[in-house]
């Protein structure tokens, strides 16, 4: 298979690959990127433990072609904590026990900075709805919600600290 050159802008760092055109943004970001935190469930779309923020949209990578990324600002996971500080979001999850075995945390992380970026003033219903799109097998939602809720006026007071 043809590889071809691309330019990654992930986490505001730049990535030069080279992949084949029909590999998926999660395959890139984890095989050539280095950035293992983006995690590929059924590879159909529908699980959402591959969220990513694409220029300020979640995307499910496993259904974006890297290519289709190249001059766009892609974040993942890594991008959430600052150092060895952890996004009042990660820490709302670690303390509401929202995560058990943690394969797709860091899809919703995504998912609810991306939201609440979007819309600071998010309702709860609607959240709550958005919540829903993810899959998660073991917590059964109750604590994510709690979590999110937990820290929903923080995300909203500086969306773009996210």
């Amino acid at each position: 298979m043809d590889k071809h050159p691309l330019q990654l802008t992930v986490n505001g760092r730049r990535h030069s690959v080279a992949v084949a055109h029909r590999k998926t943004l999660a395959d890139t970001l984890r095989e050539d990127c280095g950035l293992t935190g983006t995690h590929v469930g059924c590879e159909h779309g529908v699980c959402g433990a591959c969220t990513v923020i694409v220029d300020g949209e979640t995307v499910r990578s496993c259904l974006m072609f890297a290519h289709q990324a190249q001059g766009l600002a892609v974040r993942t996971v890594e991008g959430l904590a600052e150092g060895e500080k952890l996004h009042v979001l990660q820490e709302a999850f670690m303390e509401h026990h929202a995560l058990q075995c943690g394969f797709c945390t860091p899809g919703f992380l995504m998912l609810v900075v991306g939201a609440f970026e979007r819309d600071p003033d998010i309702a709860d219903a609607e959240l709550i709805e958005i919540l829903s799109s993810n899959l998660c097998r073991c917590t059964g939602y109750q604590n994510i919600i709690k979590a999110v809720r937990s820290v929903a006026g923080k995300l909203r007071v500086s969306p773009n600290q996210t």
